[in-house]
């Protein structure tokens, strides 16, 4: 099961509430504990593909953390993103690499 995300209102819960508690309680409550129809490791990875090829970079970072909670290896992170980069575009690729090294540091 997944943890109860807070994000939205930790964020923006003064400024938009209602966008806040959407975030955290519909999306990340009830679509991403659906794990007996997509496990949240396969959601992560559908998420960072969305999120790669729209090039949105900051959400982009947050999806890598939580894919790697959510057990995607960094070599499954990069293979992600070389997979994406003939798809999406190669500069983006290029934006993506530092942040995976950032989330996943020198591990292996």
């Amino acid at each position: 099961m997944a943890k109860k995300q807070t994000a939205g209102r930790d964020r923006l819960g003064e400024l938009a509430p209602k966008f806040a508690e959407l975030n955290d309680d519909v999306l990340f409550g009830e679509v991403w504990s659906r794990e007996e129809q997509l496990s949240a490791r396969d959601r992560s990875m559908i998420t960072i593909a969305a999120l790669f090829s729209a090039g949105l970079y900051p959400q982009l970072k947050s999806h890598l953390v939580l894919g790697k909670e959510h057990g995607i290896t960094k070599e499954e992170a990069v293979e992600i993103v070389t997979q994406l980069a003939f798809y999406c575009g190669w500069p983006k690729a290029w934006s993506t690499f530092p942040m995976i090294q950032e989330v996943y540091g020198t591990e292996d």
